[in-house]
């Protein structure tokens, strides 16, 4: 048996008039492999953020991939920390260190927050810029290590995690960022940091080139996701299979590496619309040819285009995974000679009418190569609701998969 998770970051929404004629992404988007399989899957509605808990991706794909994320979550940027091979001793705190980019005005805290990914910056444009900031803000307790595009990490030893509220960017997109830095007496020199980073960065010569160019500048560094060393179940040991996760993402990866899981690299994996969707998936049916028993296939692209308010490219990035991922996946896996089980579901709503994620519970099918369910006539969050079946503890998902239930 082989199982396959695809997983498409940040997919469902919800119904909004200014977007879309009143439909959600899922609803517009012409993906004829998924509702072909919900046509005969089980089709339901997963609760994956549970209460008192942040809709991060961070705790909703620990919640299915099969772990509570009450008992084994310790924070985001370790997971991203163990993917870009930052061994954390027991004292470090890990914090996301995002390029971002800020409106020009003379105080900090009246700047507004422009872009939370500076412009789809390159991996090698950021990694000079990264570079610049260890050079300038580094010492023996803080330590800056690039990641993929905007995403970086600052390790900050024998740290606190007690900061109060350190915002993630994505969620103050075009807002003033005065009232969203952290008050905590424990925050304020990582707040400096970021102040100091400003006036580091505003004429590095990579933002000059951004700026003859027109691109919005990396000319900030924004700390959120704070978290000390994770300690993560072997997943083969939990769960009895073998496992491998693709995803362009560090957190992802992350989550796979401290779970004992294959994490190929795919040149091209980007995060965005503009990912190498095949190369993706031609890793995962590598990892397949290769004794792996599950793939956990991701894709951020839907959560991205959520984030930036994009419904017409979101409705492309779904349509986008069901015909070149899920269509090169199900021929490989009908002609693979053993039977399958799929599993396909968002982590969490990326809703465009709010640009960032929330808890609502998220539409899942699973299918069987082996039989046939009375499913419904399309994969959209209403349909799904119409079959009064819902998983309230998300971790159980997997377990449904894998049919331990």
């Amino acid at each position: 048996m082989k199982y396959l998770v695809l997983l498409c970051d940040g997919m469902a929404d919800t119904k909004n008039e200014k977007f879309l004629n009143g439909k959600t992404p899922m609803e517009c988007a012409n993906k004829p492999f998924m509702d072909s399989l919900a046509q005969k899957a089980e089709v339901g509605i997963c609760r994956t953020v549970a209460d008192g808990l942040k809709p991060g991706s961070d705790v909703a794909n620990l919640s299915v991939m099969g772990y509570d994320p009450k008992v084994c979550y310790t924070g985001r940027s370790p997971l991203e920390a163990a993917s870009i091979g930052v061994d954390l001793k027991e004292t470090d705190v890990a914090l996301r260190c995002n390029i971002v980019t800020l409106s020009g005005e003379e105080n900090y805290e009246d700047k507004t927050m422009v872009d939370y990914c500076s412009g789809d910056i390159s991996t090698a444009e950021a990694h000079e810029i990264i570079k610049t900031v260890e050079e300038k803000l580094g010492n023996e307790i803080y330590k800056f290590y690039g990641g993929v595009s905007y995403r970086h990490c600052l390790v900050v030893d024998n740290g606190t995690t007690d900061l109060g509220e350190m915002t993630p960017p994505h969620d103050i997109s075009g807002r003033v960022i005065g009232q969203y830095l952290s008050k905590s007496e424990n925050a304020k020199p990582l707040i400096d940091l970021m102040k100091k980073s400003y006036d580091i960065l505003k004429d590095h010569p990579v933002n000059l080139k951004r700026r003859e160019k027109g691109l919005n500048e990396a000319n900030s560094i924004w700390l959120w996701g704070e978290g000390r060393k994770p300690m993560l179940e072997n997943f083969k040991e939990k769960n009895g299979v073998s496992g491998s996760v693709v995803s362009a993402v560090d957190l992802l990866k992350g989550i796979g590496i401290c779970a004992g899981m294959e994490t190929p690299e795919v040149a091209g994996a980007t995060g965005y619309i503009d990912t190498d969707f095949e190369g993706k998936t031609n890793a995962g049916i590598d990892s397949f040819k290769k004794g792996a028993d599950l793939v956990y296939l991701h894709f951020e692209a839907p959560d991205e285009c959520g984030h930036r308010g994009e419904a017409e490219n979101k409705v492309k990035a779904i349509e986008m995974i069901d015909s070149r991922s899920l269509k090169l996946m199900l021929e490989y896996l009908d002609n693979c000679g053993d039977d399958y089980r799929i599993l396909i579901m968002p982590d969490h709503p990326t809703p465009l009418e709010i640009m960032t994620h929330s808890s609502a519970p998220v539409p899942y099918m699973i299918y069987d190569s082996r039989k046939a369910e009375n499913g419904v006539k399309s994969f959209t969050e209403a349909e799904a609701e119409t079959t009064g079946i819902f998983v309230s503890h998300g971790p159980e998902i997997m377990d449904k998969l894998l049919g331990k239930m």
